[in-house]
């Protein structure tokens, strides 16, 4: 057998505390409504970092045994609280598809994107914050001063590397996470998936392969695709992310060049990949020189009360390109991102100049004045408050309406992964659902394999208004039409 699979199999230290902490509410120690020991006081009694901790309470919470009280902490649910079912784990193929596989859902792609603009449809699926949740004013005020501040309101260009503002907050807020960055280490890019797109031109070539997660953001298929890169679809837990053990047997035969992956709060399924095996994944890609590109979006929206780490904060080889947006936190339209891209960086910059010449200084600038100012900090603790409410309130609504569903719980960002029988055509309930005025993402189109046709993803960043709560329960209304016409009464539910 092989040695490093063996590792990657053996329980890690949150699974430990989780699975310790499970018996005890199963066998009656720990009853409905007890309160938990806080982080910091477990983490103390343990000897374990507070990450570790939060982990294993992620885990509790996504088997329905404890829930999160804002401000107060995690008890252990009250009888009839449980938790809906977790979707499935995945197991794509071991190979990329053929460059044809992709081709049939295109169309269903543009279909789904001409949605985002039609007023008439009910966004569900959206993955940006509503504009209520954002400081618009202070955004605009942001945006006045950084014309006062940059040379000729901003018309000129901003040198390759990007905004310097921008760049010195970007690094001064990396060490929330541990980061030792400074502004030098950093090039500013719009959004992040023109950071992602360049770290593929630096480390990749035609026809190399790109190991990410399965299900994945669909932008990043496109894009690799368009690039002529191939994709190999990783097995992935819809609570702790990529199996290890399979990217290790990967990596040994030397079948992968390069991962992009998203462990923090990866869209559509919302993982997150705990700290020790981050970790573990750095060291197990600089063993095999393979570089990562990290796509951290959604970092700075996590529920618990600490930042959950980046693996760029194990990266010691410069291996890791961390890139990181705005857009799902602050301001979608501003187009701001960064990477941070260690050992690749002058690659970067000279392809950034030859393709892009500068970044917007104005949007740039006024971001870097709002992080400057600390303005960030306070939203960020409101949006993540809305956040997590938010997601206990539609969920309380899925679990009632969504028959025979398993959905994701997610510790952080705003995205629901829901998995329905296999006999359910999410891409048909996408269509029925728009006649309705609804618009969901079918599944379909996070993979290039033959896969989630019974899938789709919804999002929480939709304030729980009264129409959106009726929209959901009309989209739990067209679930169990779904279900009675493939022959799978509600009755059937797991």
């Amino acid at each position: 057998m092989n040695s490093t699979l063996t590792v990657a199999a053996a329980p890690h230290k949150y699974q430990v505390v989780a699975n310790h902490l499970a018996a005890q509410i199963r066998g009656g120690a720990l009853r409905p409504g007890d309160k938990l020991p806080s982080v910091r006081v477990l983490s103390r009694e343990q000897g374990l970092s507070i990450s570790t901790i939060l982990q294993a309470y992620y885990a509790l919470e996504a088997g329905g045994l404890v829930e999160v009280r804002p401000q107060s902490g995690y008890y252990v649910c009250l009888p009839g609280r449980a938790s809906a079912a977790l979707p499935t784990p995945t197991r794509p193929s071991a190979q990329p598809p053929e460059a044809t596989a992709f081709s049939d859902t295109e169309d269903l792609i543009a279909e789904y994107a001409a949605h985002m603009h039609r007023p008439d449809l009910l966004p569900l699926s959206l993955s940006v914050p509503h504009a209520s949740v954002l400081p618009v004013a202070r955004l605009a005020e942001a945006v006045r001063r950084a014309q006062q501040q940059l040379p000729q309101a901003g018309t000129r260009y901003e040198p390759a590397q990007g905004n310097r503002l921008l760049r010195q907050q970007i690094a001064r807020y990396s060490v929330l996470w541990g980061g030792q960055l400074t502004e030098h280490d950093l090039l500013t890019t719009e959004g992040c998936i023109a950071a992602i797109s360049l770290c593929l031109l630096a480390i990749t070539k035609p026809g190399d392969t790109l190991a990410v997660e399965s299900p994945t953001y669909l932008g990043v298929l496109q894009l690799a695709r368009a690039l002529g890169r191939q994709v190999l679809e990783l097995p992935t837990h819809p609570v702790t992310g990529i199996e290890l053990g399979a990217l290790t047997e990967h990596l040994a035969a030397g079948r992968v060049q390069a991962c992009l992956l998203t462990p923090n709060f990866n869209n559509p399924m919302g993982s997150c990949m705990p700290e020790a095996r981050k970790r573990e994944l750095v060291q197990l890609l600089e063993r095999y020189q393979v570089p990562l590109i990290e796509d951290d979006l959604y970092g700075d929206l996590h529920f618990g009360t600490q930042r959950p780490k980046p693996c760029k904060a194990f990266d010691t080889s410069g291996l890791v390109l961390w890139c990181g947006s705005v857009s799902k936190t602050l301001a979608p339209g501003y187009r701001v991102g960064w990477v941070a891209p260690g050992r690749y960086l002058e690659q970067l910059k000279r392809l950034k100049l030859y393709q892009q010449v500068a970044s917007p200084g104005l949007t740039h600038q006024a971001i870097g004045h709002l992080l400057a100012t600390g303005r960030y900090e306070l939203h960020l603790r409101r949006l993540r408050r809305f956040l997590h409410d938010n997601y206990r309130r539609y969920a309380r609504v899925i679990e009632a309406e969504f028959a025979a569903s398993k959905v994701s719980q997610p510790q952080g960002g705003f995205l629901l992964w829901v998995e329905l029988p296999a006999a359910v055509s999410a891409t048909a309930l996408f269509r029925r659902a728009a006649a309705e005025g609804l618009s969901i993402a079918p599944g379909r189109m996070f993979t290039l394999h033959e896969q989630y046709h019974n899938c789709f993803r919804l999002s929480y960043g939709l304030p729980l208004t009264a129409e959106v709560e009726a929209g959901l329960r009309r989209l739990g209304a067209l679930v169990r039409e779904a279900l009675a016409q493939a022959g799978q009464p509600p009755a059937e539910a797991e």
